[in-house]
C-alpha cells in the first residue's frame, strides 16, 4: 500500500534519516515515535507525496511517487487522509463546510449531504456544524480535522501529533475514533511523542510501534 525502500532525506547538509525502509500494509496500525527533530513529520510527508525522497524509492499504491505528475499526486492523495498538526481551517466557512471541502475540490458535493451529517455525528460535532472555526475548542478542532481527513473515505489515515494540544480525556476519544477506523479496515499511521498514550491503547489495537532516532527507523521493544 505504502512502501519506503532505502529512503534518505535531509535539509541542506543535515541528513534526517538514511536508508530507511517501511511498509504500511492494508489494515495495519502504526505509531511513529522519536525525539523532536528526528524527522517524524518529514517521514509522514513522504508517505503522502508532499515531499520526494532524495535517495531510495517511495511507492504509493504500487506507483513510484517520483514518477507521479501533479494529477497523479492528486489522485493518490484522495486515497490518503491527513490530519495535520496545525489543524488549519478557513475561518469564514462553517465547520460543516470546512469538513466538506475535499468533496468540493474533487467535484463530489453530491455525496456531501448523505455523508456529512453522519460524519459530524460520529466525531461528536453535530451541534457545532454551523459554527465558525474560531469558536471551537482545541479538541473540537482536532475532531473536525479528523472528519475532514476521512470525508473522502480514504484507505490510509496519517495523523501528525493528533493529541498534542488536547487534554487526556479528549486524546483518548480521538484515538478511539482512529481505532474504530482501523477496525473498519483503514490503515493508520500516527506520529506521537506520547508513550503513555501508546501504552493505553495496547489492549484496544494490534499496533506496531516504530522509533525514529539517530537517522534510523527501528521497531520499539515490548517493554515500551
Amino acid at each position: 500500500m505504502i512502501e519506503l525502500d532505502n529512503v534518505s532525506y535531509g535539509y541542506g547538509d543535515t541528513a534526517l534519516f538514511s536508508q530507511l525502509s517501511l511498509t504500511l500494509a492494508p489494515g495495519s496500525f502504526h505509531f511513529l515515535t522519536g525525539p523532536s527533530g528526528a524527522g517524524k513529520t518529514t517521514l509522514l510527508r513522504l508517505c503522502y507525496a508532499d515531499l520526494r525522497a532524495m535517495d531510495g524509492q517511495v511507492r504509493l499504491f504500487g506507483q513510484d511517487a517520483a514518477a507521479l505528475d501533479r494529477d497523479g499526486v492528486a489522485m493518490v492523495r484522495r486515497r490518503i487522509g491527513v490530519v495535520h498538526q496545525d489543524c488549519q481551517f478557513l475561518d469564514h466557512l462553517s465547520i460543516a463546510e470546512n469538513i466538506a471541502l475535499p468533496l468540493t475540490v474533487a467535484d463530489r458535493m453530491s455525496e456531501a449531504a448523505a455523508n456529512l451529517e453522519q460524519l459530524l455525528s460520529w466525531v461528536g460535532l453535530g451541534p457545532q456544524a454551523g459554527q465558525l472555526p474560531p469558536s471551537l475548542s482545541g479538541g473540537e478542532r482536532q475532531r473536525a480535522a479528523l472528519a475532514r481527513a476521512v470525508i473522502m473515505s480514504p484507505e490510509v489515515i496519517i495523523a501528525d501529533e493528533p493529541t498534542g494540544n488536547v487534554d487526556w480525556e479528549m486524546s483518548q476519544r480521538l484515538l478511539m475514533l482512529l481505532v474504530e477506523l482501523n477496525k473498519m479496515g483503514k490503515t493508520i499511521l500516527i506520529a506521537t511523542h506520547d508513550l503513555t498514550m501508546i501504552r493505553s491503547l495496547k489492549s484496544d489495537v494490534n499496533a506496531r510501534v516504530l522509533r525514529l532516532k539517530d537517522k534510523q527507523l527501528t521497531q520499539a521493544g515490548a517493554d515500551l
